[in-house]
């Protein structure tokens, strides 16, 4: 064989090779990528949100199935508030998210608080943002503290009076004036940070204390002319 042709059968069989060991890297990283407890920990790290459905109803909480893996969502993690019947989720379509991961134990835990919650912060934001200083609304005293009293207002939003801003007249504690389940008309006064900041004080009316007017006679009035100091003397 010529060293040429020699050359030529080398550089192929080493590009036969190179695409052997290329091809074998790209299938053990899909198979890497295909793997369900693989797939589930990049849905972990990533916050990702998915849709389920409940197949299942267990002690202690409800199973779905993600990737063909089994998943458990504790009670306490089906919803923002306590379920007093966990069978009316059963077969209810819902959103998770993957907050554990363990293949050796073949552990996969799910909930479903962490997405109604981010729900919930967007929905009170998207309110808030409805929100303008100086508007009036009604609410009711929700909590009563030593600096201030919560109000309950509507659409599900809350605000605090700070006692200074409770009434004009010093409040030593709202306990004093108010009391919880009362309703209240309060004016807005400010936001910040999410937070709404309400004054009852500012819709009351502002009481003046009457002023004396006192008249001032005319300069040309001022003083005694001796025409009225002998006036009605008569001389004789």
């Amino acid at each position: 064989m010529s060293e040429e042709l020699l050359q030529e059968t080398t550089a192929e069989e080493a590009a036969i090779n190179s695409t052997e060991e290329t091809t074998m890297a790209d299938l053990e990283e899909h198979f890497d990528d295909a793997n369900p407890w693989n797939l589930v920990t990049s849905y972990m790290e990533k916050g990702t949100v998915l849709p389920v459905k409940v197949e299942g109803i267990v002690n202690g909480g409800a199973i779905a199935m993600v990737e063909g893996l089994r998943g458990f969502i504790p009670a306490s993690r089906l919803s923002l508030s306590y379920i007093e019947d966990l069978e009316t989720y059963l077969l209810k379509d819902i959103e998770v998210k993957v907050i554990d991961v363990d293949q050796a134990n073949n552990r996969l835990v799910l909930s479903a608080r962490e997405v109604l919650k981010e729900k919930e912060k967007k929905a009170m934001q998207e309110k808030i943002a409805n929100v303008k200083i100086g508007s009036v609304m009604k609410g009711t005293v929700e909590s009563l503290q030593n600096y201030g009293a919560f109000i309950r207002l509507e659409d599900g939003l809350s605000g605090l009076v700070h006692v200074s801003q409770i009434s004009q007249k010093r409040v030593k504690a709202p306990k004093d004036v108010l009391k919880e389940g009362e309703e209240v008309k309060v004016k807005i006064i400010g936001i910040k940070d999410g937070k709404i900041s309400l004054s009852m004080k500012a819709l009351e009316e502002v009481h003046e204390e009457p002023v004396e007017k006192v008249s001032i006679p005319k300069s040309e009035s001022i003083g005694t002319s001796l025409g009225d100091l002998f006036k009605g003397i008569k001389l004789d």
